[in-house]
């Protein structure tokens, strides 16, 4: 058997509408971890966000990896062994504060199991830390309290503001940082040149494999990256537009098992 890796967004690829694993992808995912193939879930979540769905389908005992923070931490399951990880520069936090306070837009980042929001959090840093297990804590001062390893920076704005936000950000600080949406209101800013792909190639350079070996699945912008370099790069029915024009295969939509279609498609027996 050719062993391949089947790489899975969470938010709107793994999960449902209702944040749940179906029964039915459950056991097609399992399924493939008992016939010797790899998992990897690859998400802009921070890793306690993940936690919940790894114990769910068991990548401990079957040896499964979490790509968190869009690939700027890579965990392996089996150990619970951080084997990658990339941080902000410390001082940019400054600089995305001022452009967040003056641009009137959330600025959120994470300690622990804490979404740490520089300002009266909005609907949507709201909505990430509950979708994570995670409460909120704005502070006065975001600048002097985030003396710690920065991850993942998170920018939310109205899905047409956040479009332009999203080049403004580019544009000034681009040479420093990586900068892209995942949802249309989620501006994730992540250390340079830390995308899923980039991670994905060096962590499948760790096990003995290569990039061809994949079928990448997701649905949102940040999923463009690994989705393009993929073995097999999938968009859920429910993906952005840009994402299935990138994609060699579109499966059913996350509230109908598209995986379960994928596997069975792409993994067949």
């Amino acid at each position: 058997m050719d062993t391949k890796v089947l790489v899975m967004d969470m938010d709107g690829t793994l999960l449902n509408s209702q944040k749940k694993i179906s029964a039915a992808t459950k056991e097609a995912i399992q399924g493939i971890l008992k016939r010797g193939h790899k998992v990897i879930l690859a998400s802009g979540r921070p890793t306690p966000g993940m936690r919940p769905y790894e114990l769910e389908l068991e990548l401990e005992k079957y040896g499964g990896y979490l790509l968190s923070f869009n690939g700027a931490r890579i965990v392996d399951c089996r150990t619970g062994a951080i084997i990658y990880q990339r941080t902000l520069p410390s001082d940019l936090l400054p600089e995305l504060y001022h452009f967040a306070r003056e641009s009137e837009c959330g600025l959120a980042t994470h300690l622990d199991n804490e979404a740490i929001s520089a300002f009266v959090p909005d609907r949507y840093i709201t909505m990430e830390a509950h979708m994570n297990g995670m409460s909120v804590r704005m502070v006065e001062n975001f600048i002097d309290f985030v003396d710690f390893d920065v991850y993942k920076c998170l920018m939310t704005a109205e899905p047409e503001r956040a479009a332009v936000l999203e080049k403004q950000l580019q544009e000034q600080y681009g040479h420093v940082a990586s900068i892209y949406r995942s949802d249309p209101y989620f501006i994730e800013v992540m250390p340079k040149n830390v995308d899923k792909a980039t991670s994905l190639g060096r962590m499948l350079e760790m096990i003995g494999m290569g990039l061809e070996d994949t079928v990448c699945c997701g649905d949102g912008f940040n999923d463009l990256s690994m989705i393009k370099c993929a073995g097999v790069g999938v968009a859920m029915g429910n993906a952005q537009p840009e994402v299935k024009a990138a994609a060699d295969y579109i499966t059913a939509d996350n509230d109908s098992d598209g995986l379960v279609e994928v596997i069975k498609v792409l993994f067949a027996e």
